[in-house]
């Protein structure tokens, strides 16, 4: 009893109990509101192991939690929270979001074990073009972020939560100054627009000369809606879709209703290198590689998919490593010139035991794995 009610004690504050017995997806600033079964409070995590997995298969014997702040706010969150672990073809990083739950949570999973047990598909070209990614920040700030990171591309996001389109555009026009004329700026609204004010929007910033616009809206019915409108209006505005294919039930739709011209892919939500491939291959549209705001260890896989690909047109959004305030590689992965080199990772453990999570979060994370190994069937 004494056990039960100290475990109770750390993990209050982490979960609550729910009917259905599994995760659910609540953020709160940066924690979230999770709910874990009795079994899971009452045994230890090695029981938990014997119990839900058969012994300890499945399950790496040595897997390290860890926490880094971000430079910025980013998609609502200020700490970016993980795992990491070494399996017999290299390291693996597990990290999805706190928004994702249950069946979600498989594919990053699936990509995890792909990365440490199979490795990835030969690489066709040994360096990645990839552009800066300039949050939600004052056009001071913005200009130099696009200047410092070096990159001809920059992407920007648009549409933030209690920010105006005066600050949109105040932020694009100081990247489009940083650029200068010849460089690519394109914009990421991450679904926050219905079709009306996406075509306002476009139609206010056309004037920056934007490459495309990511998700502008959230469904494939409003992003095949604004390509209509778009196309009657004589805007030339290519659209990406991004959560529109690592959200949905059929990622195929988009190309299906014709509701973009690229497809964002990103390694850890979509399942590995090799799902991410056959995805690139049906759905038919130039691909763009970006990464889920991972370390070094995951924007790995991230490059291993864009130097596998037979075509790379346009300038990957695998330098988010730099919105971390730290990484767990000797020599992150960072542009230079605009471009990633593809290389081996080396680990330092220094920074290992400088970026590890708390115990209450690290225990949080175990019990997140062994969940969803039990959904992924062992």
């Amino acid at each position: 009893m004494q056990r039960l009610g100290q475990r109770r004690r750390d993990l209050a504050g982490l979960h609550h109990s729910e009917p259905n017995g599994y995760w659910t997806g609540c953020v709160h600033g940066d924690q979230a509101s999770h709910c874990l079964r009795a079994d899971f409070l009452e045994a230890p995590f090695d029981k938990l192991r014997t119990q839900y997995l058969g012994q300890t298969e499945g399950v790496p014997a040595e897997t390290f939690c860890y926490a880094l702040g971000l430079r910025t706010r980013f998609r609502g969150i200020t700490e970016r929270q993980g795992m990491i672990w070494r399996g017999a073809a290299g390291w693996a990083e597990w990290s999805p979001f706190l928004d994702y739950a249950g069946a979600e949570l498989v594919p990053w999973l699936r990509a995890a074990d792909e990365a440490a047990e199979r490795g990835w598909p030969a690489p066709l070209r040994a360096e990645v073009p990839v552009n800066s990614t300039v949050p939600a920040v004052g056009p001071e700030e913005a200009y130099a972020i696009a200047l410092a990171a070096g990159c001809r591309t920059a992407k920007v996001k648009v549409a933030e939560r209690s920010q105006s389109p005066v600050e949109d555009a105040a932020r694009i026009e100081a990247v489009r100054d940083a650029l200068g004329p010849g460089g690519k700026i394109r914009i990421d609204a991450n679904g926050a627009w219905s079709v009306a004010e996406a075509m306002h929007a476009i139609t206010q910033l056309a004037q920056f000369d934007l490459e495309y616009a990511e998700q502008p809206c959230a469904t494939v019915e409003e992003l095949a809606d604004l390509r209509r409108r778009l196309a009657r209006a004589g805007l030339n505005m290519p659209i990406a879709a991004d959560e529109s294919i690592r959200r949905a039930e059929d990622p195929y739709q988009v190309a299906a209703q014709e509701a973009a011209d690229i497809a964002v892919l990103k390694v850890q939500p979509l399942g590995g290198v090799r799902a991410c491939l056959q995805i690139a291959e049906r759905v038919g549209l130039p691909v763009v590689v970006s990464s889920a705001l991972e370390t070094s260890i995951g924007i790995r896989a991230g490059l291993a998919l864009a130097a596998a690909l037979p075509e790379l047109p346009y300038a990957c959004g695998l330098n988010t490593v730099a919105l971390l305030t730290g990484d767990l590689l000797r020599e992150p992965l960072l542009a230079v010139d605009g471009v990633i080199q593809l290389r081996d990772l080396v680990v330092e453990e220094s920074a290992i035991e400088r970026c590890q999570a708390d115990r209450q979060v690290h225990q949080f994370w175990q019990a997140r794995l062994v969940q969803t190994r039990e959904l992924a069937g062992g």
